[in-house]
């Protein structure tokens, strides 16, 4: 049985490719925990609040923010794509792409902020000035953030590619498909590249390793094995974007587990059953993960072991976490920001963005969060002060 199913709009990929619709709900869900008092809060300062034009609205996409060099870059549905001075929040560009956003936002090394929307289009903004350098159209919707380096841009379509652009023109340099399975979450994993190579998490909750260069298979390792008779049942999916660290990978599936990979040589390093569609974060020493109950985890980086565990913010569908210089910060449903200890995972802080959801994992710099909800609100929190 799916115990959770309120956030997994499930993609129907046979004949036609219809989306199964709407939210679910089941007698097997798990009700949101009320928020308790915190015993001597730290005090949270908002440093800043801007609007980014609609937001997500009421589509279940990842529109999450990206920060480069003292900027930040958001994107909305209605095809609004902004660059922000972080510290302050001072607009410093706005581009009206006059696309439906649902990919986004990434950036290239050559300087470039990248879109996708949900007729297959891409388009390519450079950093500096918002100015629209090209724009591409691909075989479907792009519901994951584009990535670029080494003049090449990876984008990754609902119906199975992965497509490398030239950075300077959008022209197609490569195209690899894999085979999707019949049911997958709403949702696909950005691609991460590092060391020449092309890193992603697949529907069929296999991790998946091409050549940047020629877009050539590498490898396929299995993270998460479908189990069961029906297609529901058998239902797994790496839908959140692995994080490299210290030349080791570290990426969870739905119904599947938590690995980490060696990068060097391609070894399984550890791996422990634990199901996630939120994601999770690395630093030196842990590995934090929001799990499909809505507990999040603090796991030892290098061997797996469970360090310590918070249920109290269960059913709240929380974000993937977020690790700052001293806290680990996760969002919910009703646009709190909840901090929690690195030590311990007891919850030492709260602020509310907006009242509306968050779905996009905050991003830290820092101890600064910048959080970005469903109504296109992006704010910028710190402890202290």
């Amino acid at each position: 049985m799916i115990r959770r199913i309120f956030p997994l709009l499930l993609l129907l990929t046979t004949a036609g490719c219809s989306w199964i619709g709407g939210w679910f709900s089941s007698d097997n869900s798990i009700p949101p925990a009320d928020l308790k008092s915190i015993d001597q809060p730290i005090n949270i300062q908002e440093l800043w609040e801007t609007s980014v034009g609609a937001g997500a609205k009421d589509q279940y996409i990842n529109l999450t923010p990206a920060l480069a060099d003292g900027r930040i870059y958001a994107a909305s549905i209605d095809g609004v794509v902004v660059a922000l001075d972080a510290l302050s929040g001072q607009r410093l560009w706005e581009t009206a792409t006059q696309l439906s956003i649902t990919g986004g936002v990434g950036l290239s090394e050559s300087g470039l902020v990248l879109v996708g929307s949900n007729k297959g289009q891409v388009v390519a903004l450079r950093q500096e000035s918002g100015q629209e350098v090209w724009r591409t159209q691909l075989s479907s919707e792009v519901l994951a953030a584009p990535r670029g380096a080494h003049g090449i841009i990876v984008v990754r379509t609902g119906d199975g590619k992965f497509t490398g652009l030239d950075a300077r023109t959008g022209d197609k340099r490569w195209a690899y498909t894999h085979t999707m399975p019949a049911l997958s979450l709403r949702g696909s994993a950005p691609p991460v590249i590092t060391h020449d190579l092309v890193i992603a998490g697949l529907d069929s909750g296999k991790l998946l390793v091409l050549s940047l260069e020629k877009g050539i298979p590498l490898t396929e390792k299995i993270i998460a094995a479908p189990r069961g008779r029906t297609e529901i049942e058998r239902l797994t999916d790496i839908d959140s974007e692995p994080k490299p660290y210290a030349d080791i990978l570290y990426l969870v599936a739905y119904r599947g587990s938590v690995a980490a990979i060696d990068m060097r040589g391609g070894g399984l390093i550890w791996n422990r059953d634990l199901s996630s569609y939120a994601g999770l974060d690395v630093d030196e020493r842990q590995v934090y993960i929001s799990d499909d109950t809505d507990a999040v985890l603090g796991l030892d980086r290098r061997s797996g072991g469970t360090l310590w565990k918070q249920s109290e913010l269960t059913g709240r569908r929380l974000t993937a976490p977020a690790a700052t210089d001293d806290y680990v910060v996760v969002g919910d449903f009703e646009g709190y920001l909840h901090w929690l200890s690195k030590d311990s995972g007891r919850i030492v802080g709260r602020a509310r963005s907006t009242s509306k959801g968050i779905l996009a994992p905050p991003i830290a710099a820092g101890n600064v969060v910048f959080v970005y909800d469903r109504s296109g609100t992006l704010s910028a929190f710190r402890p202290g002060g």
